[in-house]
């Protein structure tokens, strides 16, 4: 069981900062990229990337349900247990991905056509999501395996996963988009090829260290790869909630940007500059949510209670200074943060001041964000996932209103994230004040 200190604790966050800082690197090259070769591909990568890691939730979602029932039987020391879990996640994500693979590449591309105000903007999506879609298929084996690292507490293996990831991206980028080195000039279908090949890299890295760990033998993980009934319903019982509140959530957030789309192109552009630089602030977040639930789970099977705040705390103050490290230039410097994204002149002023009027939202969530994840930690994500849903429909009533029936300038539309955040923290607070979510058998 890991050890409750501030140097084990960033052991096994900072491997999962680095790696999000390096994904972010990635989307922040991407978006750069791309907005230099066309305002349009821009505007259209931002929307159906959102698509695309809407779906990807899904997949996401019921990995962490592995790793919390992978965790917990860690904490209760039933090695025999966990080969089984890792089977069955496996099999479960190979059917999701099928699933969302079939959405994604014959539904998505025409639907977005009827919808769409902006014809040529919903065209070049439909291309990027065509060529995206197969990396659905290499994710699910690279997050089932990445459950298992990250249950056991080996967060440096998903790091130099996502280090060989994200390189050979920025690489394939700029030979794909701009056609660089003799390679064709492909733009917007270049940039998807680019991250699917990817994604590729990163799978086959994963797989390596999966044969090559010690674990492997210690858990028998490939004797137990089958189908198994039993470990199949307690995954979808702890994994599905955690699937659909992920995809709730990004689904929103497509709904946010569709919206604008229809809005106008200028706003659209302004709040993918927005999107492009957001998930900077993610970085301490996405890694310390990890750390919280494998802690939580493990302390939990291991019936310490009473170390729970402790934990909360000292993950909370950890998550406080490194968000002040990765993202105080939305405070001090946001002009130049856009510029790293989109130089056009004509969107940087309103970038930034979105940019700086967000920022404190974000710190709020980065406090609130260790109780939520306590709730999925805990097991009970049945009623997170029901925190989630009450939480995007406010957000989702809010955003309606001001921008299709108010009208609100696009300074002010992103005053909703203020909303979402505040929800989802008192909702959690008070859930975990209230109930015995502690009791809850995984």
């Amino acid at each position: 069981m890991l050890a409750l200190n501030y140097k084990t604790i960033l052991s096994v966050a900072l491997p999962m900062m680095v790696t999000g800082f390096i994904q972010s690197i990635v989307l922040l090259t991407d978006a750069s990229m791309i907005a230099r070769y066309s305002t349009h591909a821009f505007d259209a990568v931002g929307n159906a990337g959102l698509m695309y890691v809407t779906l990807y939730m899904c997949l996401a979602g019921m990995a962490d349900g592995a790793q919390i029932i992978i965790a917990r039987r860690i904490g209760q020391d039933k090695p025999e247990k966990i080969g089984q879990v890792f089977g069955s996640t496996f099999w479960v994500l190979a059917c999701l991905a099928f699933g969302l693979f079939i959405v994604l590449y014959f539904l998505m591309p025409e639907t977005i056509r009827t919808y769409s105000a902006q014809k040529e903007i919903a065209h070049l999506q439909g291309i990027y999501i065509e060529q995206r879609s197969f990396a659905l298929f290499f994710a699910m084996i690279t997050l089932s395996i990445q459950a298992f690292f990250l249950a056991e507490g080996k967060s440096w293996v998903v790091l130099v996963t996502a280090l060989l990831t994200a390189s050979s991206n920025a690489l394939l980028d700029y030979l794909l988009i701009f056609g660089e080195f003799g390679f064709p000039e492909l733009g917007i279908k270049g940039a998807a090829m680019a991250s699917t090949i990817a994604d590729v890299i990163g799978m086959l890295s994963m797989c390596c260290f999966l044969l090559l760990s010690a674990e492997r033998k210690k858990y028998n993980l490939l004797k137990f790869f089958k189908f198994d009934l039993g470990s199949v319903k307690e995954l979808l019982r702890v994994g599905s909630p955690l699937m659909l509140q992920g995809f709730s959530a990004l689904a929103t957030w497509t709904l946010f940007f569709t919206w604008l789309e229809q809005k106008g192109t200028f706003d659209l552009t302004v709040s993918q500059n927005i999107r492009s630089i957001y998930f900077l602030a993610f970085v301490p977040i996405w890694g310390f949510a990890g750390t919280t639930k494998t802690y939580i789970s493990q302390y939990l099977g291991a019936q310490k209670m009473e170390l729970i705040p402790v934990i909360q705390r000292k993950i909370q103050l950890l998550t406080m200074v490194f968000m002040l490290c990765t993202f105080h230039g939305a405070i001090l410097y946001p002009e130049a943060m856009i510029r790293m994204v989109n130089p056009a002149e004509a969107y940087v002023a309103k970038s930034a001041d979105i940019l700086r009027l967000i920022a404190f939202s974000i710190m709020l969530f980065g406090f609130i964000s260790v109780y939520f994840q306590t709730i999925h930690g805990s097991g009970n994500t049945l009623h997170s996932m029901l925190i989630e849903f009450f939480t995007v429909g406010v957000y989702s009533i809010f955003c309606f209103l001001f921008i299709k029936v108010w009208a609100l300038d696009i300074y002010w539309i992103w005053t909703v994230e203020y909303i979402y955040f505040g929800v989802l923290g008192v909702i959690s607070i008070t859930y975990l004040r209230t109930t015995n979510w502690q009791n809850k058998q995984v």
